[in-house]
């Protein structure tokens, strides 16, 4: 029996990429899934095919960076006696443009997906976390975090600031194995988007992830996700305040 089982855990942007492989990784592992996703999309078609592995599984649609979505799921994990732990892996992109072009309503959704969700979620569910076995946090950065990368410039100020939080989470609660997961270059939709980009410094980002293609880099959605539920299925505690880079 891994650790997962009969545990409950909250997955953030699970309708696509990491986040979907992740659930369908984690239900197979005999974990009791909460899904979110900002949009209902293929979430209710993800939790089904969770609930088929034999583990209940609840789908909650909104932005959890808002204060009453996260508590939805805090609320939701409660019922099947969690949360034993969550999984921030939802975050958006919107690549090319140069910092100075980027509206307002676009930096704040950029920092909302990565940073105010990642908060909300440690506000609502690490008290109740605390004190469970094998508890834990995880928080998807990137190497984004530590680049210098025209075009991406809220994206990689957003996802620094989601690590450092993290790291500011396992100082404070050392009881709950906080983790900042780096889940690789993936092919996802995400680098779809930036291939495709438009905007000032859109040449630059697409050549740029062009080239990662063409170099064969890009890893599967569900090659990342068994990378990081082996690590939560075995000890996560081993991990607490470190960043761990897949593969």
């Amino acid at each position: 029996m891994g650790s997962l089982e009969n545990k409950t855990v909250i997955v953030t942007g699970a309708s696509r990429g990491i986040g979907r492989a992740l659930a369908l990784d984690l239900a197979g592992r005999g974990a009791t899934l909460v899904l979110n996703a900002r949009s209902a999309g293929h979430l209710g078609e993800i939790a089904k095919d969770c609930t088929a592995k034999g583990r209940r599984c609840t789908a909650v649609v909104g932005d959890a960076s808002d204060a009453d979505v996260a508590a939805k799921l805090v609320e939701e994990a409660r019922e099947s006696g969690g949360p034993h732990g969550f999984v921030h892996a939802a975050g958006v992109l919107f690549p090319g443009p140069h910092l100075w072009e980027l509206s307002e309503e676009r930096f704040d959704e950029v920092f909302a997906a990565s940073v105010k969700a990642g908060w909300q979620l440690a506000r609502q569910a690490v008290p109740d976390m605390r004190g469970k076995e094998g508890a834990f946090a995880v928080f998807f950065g990137s190497g984004a975090a530590e680049l210098v990368q025209p075009g991406i410039a809220a994206y990689c100020a957003a996802k620094a600031a989601e690590e450092h939080m993290a790291r500011q989470l396992a100082a404070e609660a050392p009881d709950v194995a906080v983790i900042v997961y780096r889940p690789g270059v993936v092919e996802t939709s995400m680098q779809r988007q930036a291939r495709e980009a438009e905007g000032g410094a859109a040449e630059e980002v697409r050549q740029v992830f062009w080239e990662i293609k063409e170099r064969g880099e890009l890893i599967t959605p569900e090659e990342s996700a068994a990378f990081l539920a082996r690590i939560l299925d075995a000890d996560p505690s081993r991990y607490h305040g470190k960043t761990i880079r897949a593969g």
